[in-house]
């Protein structure tokens, strides 16, 4: 199920303050420089088109929100929905987020880490490219504060169990803990866009938390 084509970007809209690109970053880096105030920090991995971005930075604004995602195009959509919206606690991250995490992200620097629906890279050859992976989940428990929260979900149950056999492997984190699928009555404003088109053609989905 491929992605559908983006709409047009205003060009008379500035994201410019929204926007950054994983290889500009520098060691030491502080994830609070890149927003109005210092906040509690929520980082999501493969934000796509930005749908939980711009939603949980309208829905929590005593939160700041980075957001990763390695394809630019997307992630300059992203940043764009920011930026008209006025979210100065949101901002995005183009590039590898595996090296965002193991160059630049301090220790115990976010309350919260989001992976919602990853390329499951189905052939056998390709596994190895699948985020979920040791070094990331090492990372993730690396990153969290004590008592934050690990989110994953995704549509591939068999990505879902050895991402749980992972984390059992790789992690301290309690878990999994169960996540209550949205009531049959839903509006549809779901987190991720992939999540609403999974929901809208009947797909299952596995949600997990994680807790340091």
């Amino acid at each position: 199920m491929g992605r559908r084509s983006l709409p047009k970007i205003d060009p008379t809209v500035d994201f410019s303050n929204h926007l950054g690109f994983v290889e500009d970053l520098e060691a030491p880096f502080d994830p609070q420089s890149l927003f109005a105030s210092a906040q509690d920090l929520e980082i999501e991995v493969g934000s796509g088109k930005g749908l939980f971005m711009l939603n949980e930075s309208g829905r929590v604004p005593d939160r700041n929100f980075l957001g990763n995602e390695i394809a630019r195009k997307y992630c300059r959509f992203a940043a764009y929905r920011l930026a008209q919206k006025e979210r100065s606690n949101a901002y995005m991250m183009s590039g590898d987020g595996l090296r965002m995490f193991r160059e630049f992200l301090p220790d115990q620097c976010a309350v919260a880490v989001h992976v919602y629906f990853p390329d499951p890279w189905w052939k056998e050859r390709h596994r190895r490219r699948r985020v979920m992976r040791q070094p990331l989940i090492e990372d993730i428990e690396r990153v969290l504060k004590p008592g934050g929260i690990f989110h994953f979900w995704t549509d591939v149950e068999e990505y879902f169990e050895e991402t749980v056999g992972l984390m059992k492997e790789y992690s301290n984190l309690s878990g999994p803990h169960h996540v209550e699928e949205p009531p049959s009555d839903h509006d549809m404003d779901f987190r991720t866009h992939f999540e609403r088109r999974m929901r809208k053609n009947d797909h299952p989905v596995f949600r997990s938390q994680y807790k340091k």
